[in-house]
């Protein structure tokens, strides 16, 4: 560990948190690959989360914000900065009026089925979405017709120029998959307003989300979810599977046969192993019909041959 990353360890010892070094993202990531974090920070506070953040840009050292870790791939060679993991910050705060103000660490299935059974909708379809709001805002996560941003009335951002301060939802400017949000802004909580509803009808339709997305994406091994952002008018699954891709390997990694949007870890594959898939999928795609599919999970972290960072 070089001087730098000593003193920020020593630093973050101050707060309030689970601090280790050298942690293993395979750990922490849904496709159960990666290499270590030099140094892991798992603040209990939101005001921990944001003083880890200033200590980390005032040291100069990359830093990289996880919430359940499953919408990443963290390369073999691991993350040489501070990886800050939002789990702990799972607090809601429902107002009178049915609106909630929820901090990032929040699971997506745990408000939606928290807002279901209050008869709040507009969430309730997002149940089988297995990350956090943080993520999910800063994406504009979405399933079956609905979307986060649709119910976000603000969010407070943390930003690298400028700090702390609330932004409402013209701000952020959702759009598919998508908000005005850059990757070095985090979101730290969010007020979300819904529209009154019967409980038990939402909780039949929660359970039927539930149900089509087991059916649908029962896939052979630990996964990420939809690796591609589907193209305008086009479903990138189809694409990849008339490409020919369906059950395609490299190594242990796989294109699902179930669902060709799921790339597989069927046990003891590499972080090198499914981004050389991806990398071979969006090739023979763009081959076979001039498309270039975007992945929707985020590649960080060195790789072990070379050592060369991207983040």
């Amino acid at each position: 560990m070089t001087g730098a990353l000593a003193q920020l360890f020593d630093n973050l010892g101050g707060l309030d948190g689970r601090l280790l070094r050298n942690e293993p993202m395979a750990r922490h990531t849904s496709w159960q690959v990666g290499g270590p974090a030099a140094v892991f920070f798992r603040p209990a506070t939101i005001d921990g989360l944001t003083a880890a953040l200033e200590l980390v840009c005032e040291a100069g050292i990359p830093w990289l914000v996880v919430g359940a870790g499953s919408n990443l791939l963290v390369r073999d060679g691991g993350f040489s900065g501070l990886v800050l993991c939002t789990r702990d910050l799972d607090r809601l705060s429902w107002a009178q009026d049915g609106a909630v103000r929820a901090e990032c660490g929040v699971p997506l299935p745990k408000l939606a089925r928290a807002s279901a059974d209050r008869g709040l909708a507009g969430i309730e379809r997002l149940a089988g979405i297995p990350g956090t709001l943080g993520a999910a805002v800063a994406i504009n996560a979405g399933a079956a017709g609905q979307e986060v941003g649709q119910t976000v009335r603000r969010a407070r951002i943390w930003a690298q120029q400028g700090g702390c301060r609330w932004r409402d939802r013209a701000e952020l400017a959702f759009a598919y998959r998508h908000s005005a949000l850059t990757g070095r802004e985090v979101v730290l909580e969010a007020e979300l307003a819904f529209r009154q509803s019967d409980p038990d009808r939402l909780r039949q339709a929660l359970t039927a989300a539930l149900a089509a997305r087991r059916s649908s994406q029962a896939v052979e091994g630990a996964n990420a979810g939809s690796v591609f952002r589907n193209p305008e008018g086009y479903k990138a699954w189809e694409l990849i599977d008339r490409a020919g891709l369906r059950g395609q390997r490299i190594g242990n990694a796989m294109v699902s046969r179930i669902h060709c949007n799921f790339i597989v870890n069927l046990g003891g594959a590499t972080a090198t192993e499914i981004e050389s898939l991806i990398d071979l999928v969006q090739t023979r795609v763009e081959r076979q019909y001039g498309i270039r599919l975007l992945p929707e999970v985020r590649i960080v972290g060195s790789h072990v041959e070379t050592g060369q960072r991207e983040h």
